[in-house]
């Protein structure tokens, strides 16, 4: 009797198939939503995405998800479009002790638009900025993730506040020790006081250290120079404009014997630039794998502020009254501009959008980055960004290569790529949910539904209610 009683018990398994496997227990179900490969340019239909803690656990098929997860928290994205976070790989605290507070004040905003990660190309607040580093990452602050430089390298006596003044190796190597110490991201180096055969000891040197470099380049060097010598990426694109000019190497033998100013340099590398020349220029680049920060929202910006009116521009109601105080020292330059200084910038702007098609073809990584922050006039956290890919799109790349620079160039720069670019397992839940599909049309970057990040959905309630805190906090 036993073994007939096993082998019907054996026979009922077999026939009605054994008990289902209780669902896995997720915190944030996101279902019905659209997925967008940002890689491939496309998208898939009706599928789900699971989040436990800060890790997305699983992607796939909505009925396939939600048959083997139970959430505390499901989203109904019908009609969204998912895809990643967006970085803003150029942009600015700073401004002094005093604008400490107006500065912290910027996280969340930066987190209302959409934006998940930024890289901070130096500061004169550097403190505050690697305490909100911390805090960010570890959920006590809300505000992207922080990647920064600390204070930039400069030579003796710069223009720029909060800078490690640096005039031989000894100093360069000192300053590296302490930008070490510190925990920076990477190294930025600029070019206002700077020797030239400092610069490419220090861009050596950190790349010895195993350093990522960015800089302004001095026009008394080539980019070719800068690149071989290991600097990591270029930031703002007019400064590869010079190579794309036959000219280059006997303007920056001028300027340094000061024979043209830089204006005067400016120019004649402009009306130089052959674009034969410059993609073969653009190609010897991009086999040292150097990287370029376009920043052209903020040269567009500057080419006109002496004439466009900001005054009812959406984004200087979220900032206080320090911050946008700094922007009167562009504001009061552009007012002195000659017509001819107004010309030349304007030549300089449509070249760049001439030459960032010719990067993209070269195969020069293009890191999505506004300049945003103190003294960089109108050029607003947030928003600014969508402003900047939009920039790409009308110099010629297409909205799935737009969206690749603000999503997928930013984490292989900083060795990433293994939790960001992308919507699957494993990844870091950093997740945009938009009304409206950006590979269609690059505004669509802007219909925000909701904002994940770190694996926290911020509905459009709670991302409208950031931004009416920072309009009431910047009025106060």
């Amino acid at each position: 009797m036993r073994l007939l009683a096993a082998f019907v018990a054996a026979a009922a398994v077999l026939l009605l198939g054994a008990p289902a496997a209780a669902a896995e227990r997720v915190d944030l179900l996101i279902r019905n939503a659209a997925i967008i490969d940002v890689a491939a340019g496309r998208t898939t239909p009706s599928q789900a995405i699971a989040v436990r803690g800060r890790d997305i656990i699983a992607v796939g098929p909505d009925a396939e998800i939600a048959a083997n997860y139970t959430a505390a928290r499901t989203v109904d994205a019908a009609g969204a479009f998912a895809m990643p976070g967006l970085w803003d790989m150029h942009m600015h605290f700073g401004g002094g002790e005093e604008l400490v507070a107006e500065n912290e004040a910027l996280l969340p905003i930066y987190l209302a638009y959409g934006i998940t990660t930024v890289r901070d190309c130096a500061a004169d607040i550097s403190e505050h900025v690697l305490r909100w580093r911390s805090e960010t990452a570890d959920g006590s602050l809300l505000g992207p993730r922080i990647f920064t430089s600390g204070p930039k390298l400069e030579g003796h006596n710069p223009i720029w506040r909060g800078t490690i003044e640096v005039d031989s190796p000894a100093e360069v190597d000192a300053a590296l020790d302490r930008l070490q110490g510190m925990g920076v991201d990477f190294v930025k180096i600029t070019d206002n006081t700077l020797r030239p055969e400092i610069f490419l000891y220090a861009v050596g040197a950190a790349r010895e250290r195993g350093l990522r470099t960015s800089a302004h380049t001095p026009y008394t060097l080539t980019i070719q120079q800068a690149a071989e010598a290991g600097l990591s990426a270029v930031e703002h694109l007019d400064y590869l404009i010079k190579a794309g000019s036959p000219e280059e190497e006997r303007v920056a033998a001028d300027f340094a014997a000061g024979r043209l100013t830089y204006a005067q340099a400016v120019d004649r590398l402009t009306a130089t630039f052959d674009p034969a020349y410059a993609r073969e220029s653009y190609r010897r680049l991009a086999a040292t794998g150097v990287a370029v920060s376009p920043t052209l929202n903020m040269t567009r910006i500057i080419a006109w502020l002496n004439e466009e009116d900001h005054s009812r521009d959406e984004g200087l109601a979220l900032i206080g009254p320090g911050l946008r105080a700094t922007y009167d020292w562009r504001i009061q330059r552009a007012a002195n501009w000659t017509p001819e200084e107004v010309a030349s910038r304007r030549r300089n702007y449509q070249m760049s959008l001439r030459v960032l098609p010719m990067l993209r073809d070269a195969g020069i990584p293009i890191l999505a980055g506004t300049d945003a922050g103190y003294l960089n006039s109108f050029n607003y956290p947030g928003q600014g960004l969508h402003d900047e890919i939009a920039r790409y799109v009308e110099a010629g790349l297409t909205p799935a290569e737009a969206l690749r620079t603000a999503t997928q160039t930013g984490p292989a720069f900083l060795g990433q790529t293994e939790r960001y670019g992308a919507l699957a397992a494993g990844k870091a839940a950093d997740i945009l949910l938009l009304d409206a599909n950006p590979l269609d049309d690059i505004a669509n970057t802007r219909r925000i539904r909701m904002v994940v990040t770190q694996g926290r959905a911020l509905d459009r309630a709670a991302l409208d209610g950031m931004l009416a805190n920072a309009r009431a906090q910047a009025a106060r």
